[in-house]
Parts: C-alpha cells; sequence; structure tokens
C-alpha cells in the first residue's frame, strides 16, 4: 500500500517556489530597470512564465510522491512526468535521519532520510507529520538492525 506525504507539504513548496521566484525576478527587473538593458525585460518576463507553470504543476508534483513498506525493502517514488522509483533494502541503510525546515516545522511536518553505503541511493522523504516521521524512523531503524544481524 502506498502513503503519501501530508497535503500540507505543498503549502512548503509553494512558499519556497514564490520565494525563489521574487528573488529571481526581482534580480530581473533590477538589471531591466537599473541597467536599462532591455533583454532584462524578456529574462523577467520568461521567468514569470515558468514560475507560473511551476505553482500549476506543483500540486500533482507534490501528490506524486509516495512510500511503500515491502517485506524487505523501503520503496519510494516521486515525479511526474520523470519518474524515479528507488528501493532501498533495509539492511543497507546506515542512518535514518529527520530534519525540518522553518516552515515545515511551522506546520508540523518533517523529513526522513535515509542514508546507505551507496551514494547514488539516498532517499529523502518529505512533507510527513513529525509524529508518522518518528515513528517510521524508529521501525526503519529496527527493522534495519534486525536485518544487519542476520548477515
Amino acid at each position: 500500500m502506498w502513503h503519501r506525504v501530508s497535503p500540507k507539504y505543498l503549502v512548503v513548496e509553494v512558499v519556497g517556489t514564490l520565494i525563489g521566484g521574487l528573488l529571481f525576478c526581482a534580480g530581473a527587473a533590477a538589471v531591466w530597470i537599473l541597467g536599462d538593458q532591455q533583454w532584462a525585460l524578456w529574462v523577467l518576463v520568461g521567468l514569470i512564465a515558468i514560475f507560473l507553470v511551476t505553482l500549476v504543476v506543483e500540486p500533482r508534483r507534490v501528490r506524486s510522491i509516495g512510500y511503500q513498506l515491502r517485506a524487505d525493502d523501503l520503496l519510494f517514488r516521486r515525479g511526474i512526468m520523470f519518474q524515479r522509483f528507488v528501493s532501498v533494502p533495509y539492511g543497507r541503510m546506515q542512518l535514518v535521519d529527520i530534519t525540518r525546515s522553518p516552515i515545515a516545522r511551522a506546520l508540523g511536518l518533517a523529513e526522513l532520510k535515509f542514508v546507505t553505503a551507496a551514494a547514488a541511493t539516498g532517499v529523502v522523504i518529505p512533507g510527513l507529520p513529525l509524529e508518522e516521521a518518528e515513528e517510521l524512523r524508529d521501525r526503519l531503524v529496527a527493522l534495519a538492525e534486525s536485518r544487519r544481524a542476520g548477515l
């Protein structure tokens, strides 16, 4: 059964997109107005278009994030057009970490990060309610220890 991230995570993503968009647009506007560079106007228009499309796609992108606990591994998925599926075997987990940004903390959310021996399989599950993240961390640590003990 697939578990999805909290719908509140959409707020975190939208706020991050808005802050980034405002900073980039302010930079392009400053070059256009203060530097009297006409090309910066086209960059500004392009940036506005990109950030508007990003804001429209954001809800669907957040809904695409999920994880599934299976018998021997954790399966993580994300992406709309370019989907990514990562399987992390319990016995290969070396570190399970919880991190919280200021916006996520205000919404009661956290992200769970798994570190394995292979750097390419590092997985971050964002937008989990704090209690769920702590329970999942404890469960995964116990599963990882039992799987490593069997090696």
